[in-house]
């Protein structure tokens, strides 16, 4: 079911982007439970990297983590016995493990276009750009947003890098501080519905794909205005198993002008920190292809881990921690997942 009305291109005069009408967040979350499940069943994690499905009633989750040593150095040579993996606490045997990142990546890339990001769209979209020409292979699938007052989606799910391309140039800054679905002049003006872009991307985007699923923010990491609030944001992204990265660049005279404080990301490195992602800070407009670059190097350094719960029936949220024996790495990966009290038998989606 689709929470959210949608408006064309094709009902809309020059217009290149879908328009999400955000104001129907409150009504879709009283009205709808989200019901995604990341664990799949046993057998079926080596097997899901290659898209097959296949039929089992006992339950295995699988995960995508990321080492590193001293000064954020990526370690890309552990094996599985290196790995320790407790759920809830509890010690669990990794059964699935692998070095490869061959399974196929959704990849969304959502650009801040309210007013404070004025003076840095344009290096965000040229970085962007070369971001996607270096991650995106054969059997990978792109699509681009951008978020002020609205949430746009300006290229649907894709493989062609032209079409991506020319989504990301067409993102504009929203100079007037209204959406575009307000028809009263007499309406409020500004925001950053950053939650809103996250909470949508997550479930009307990624939530049924399968493999690697990431979600890339390039923002000053302010939300404003947002219908959907942070834990319901971070819900989203968790139960469709999305991985979040966030690119925080902000523009230090855009405040000092307008007399307002700037309070930095600390919500958008929870969003990142909570399913396994990265927050990376510029402090200056020519380290945004950096820090998109180091995000690339990431994807290609992960590793796959797979467990079978030794309690396959609970309903709840369950926390995860990985660590590296005998060594003082720091493993980013997901810190938890949801799971439903029983799951039919027969094949089923991972998230």
């Amino acid at each position: 079911m689709n929470l959210f009305a949608l408006a064309s291109d094709r009902c809309v005069p020059h217009s290149r982007s879908f328009a999400w009408t955000v104001r129907a967040a409150l009504i879709a979350l009283s009205c709808s439970v989200l019901s995604v499940l990341p664990a799949v069943p046993k057998q079926e994690v080596a097997n899901r990297l290659t898209g097959q499905s296949i039929k089992s009633t006992s339950v295995a989750v699988n995960m995508y983590a990321i080492a590193e040593g001293r000064h954020g150095r990526l370690i890309r040579d552990l094996n599985k016995d290196d790995f320790e993996l407790s759920e809830d606490e509890i010690p669990q045997k990794i059964e699935y493990f692998s070095r490869e990142t061959n399974p196929a990546l959704t990849l969304g890339v959502a650009i801040d276009t309210s007013i404070s990001q004025s003076q840095l769209l344009g290096a965000e979209q040229e970085s962007a750009k070369g971001f996607l020409r270096s991650v995106l292979h054969s059997g990978d699938q792109a699509f681009v947003m951008n978020f002020d007052v609205d949430v746009k989606l300006l290229q649907d799910l894709t493989n062609a890098a032209n079409e991506l391309e020319r989504a990301i140039d067409s993102a504009e800054i929203n100079q007037t501080g209204r959406s575009i679905l307000d028809e009263s002049p007499a309406g409020p003006t500004g925001g950053t519905h950053l939650y809103d872009a996250v909470y949508l991307a997550s479930n009307e985007l990624m939530k049924t794909r399968q493999g690697r699923k990431v979600l890339v923010l390039v923002t000053d990491g302010e939300d404003q205005g947002s219908k959907i609030n942070l834990q319901k944001s971070l819900e989203a992204a968790e139960r469709a198993d999305v991985i979040i990265y966030s690119i925080i660049v902000s523009d230090p005279q855009f405040y000092s002008l307008v007399g307002a404080t700037y309070h930095g990301g600390r919500n958008v490195r929870t969003l990142a920190s909570e399913t396994g992602g990265r927050t990376i800070r510029v402090k200056a407009i020519d380290q945004i292809g950096q820090a998109f670059e180091q995000i690339a190097r990431e994807l290609r350094s992960q590793y796959v881990l797979g467990y079978s719960p030794s309690n396959p029936r609970h309903n709840s949220f369950r926390r995860i921690h990985v660590k590296v024996r005998g060594r003082n790495y720091k493993v980013r990966t997901r810190t938890g997942y949801y799971v439903r009290d029983e799951e039919p038998t027969g094949s089923h989606e991972s998230r």
